[in-house]
């Protein structure tokens, strides 16, 4: 991918809610990077990146987001190959994905 973010926040473990001006800043400048990314997949893959949700359900409550829309963006970020579903959980849909390459 173009468009470099450092990795500079702290590690997290997915519970832990980010720290929303870091996180935003984070998401500004990729998608300044990357304007074909909506602010949405941006913060997708930061929070990926910075281990703060790697799967949908947990971003969406993160955020407070609708997890139809989440799914909707990873979708998007997997035929544009940012992201690739490791695992889907038939019932609830809940998706968890990896980061196809690296931001750096």
């Amino acid at each position: 991918m173009t468009g470099a973010v450092p990795n500079t926040a702290p590690e997290t473990t997915s519970d832990t809610p980010p720290d929303s001006e870091q996180f935003m800043d984070l998401v500004a400048r990729l998608c300044a990077a990357q304007p074909e990314l909506t602010p949405i997949q941006a913060g997708i893959i930061i929070a990926a990146q910075q281990n703060i949700a790697r799967d949908s359900r947990t971003f969406a409550r993160l955020l407070g987001l609708a997890h139809a829309l989440v799914l909707r963006e990873i979708t998007t970020l997997c035929d544009q190959n940012h992201l690739t579903i490791t695992k889907q959980d038939a019932r609830t849909l809940r998706t968890f994905y990896d980061m196809v390459g690296s931001l750096d």
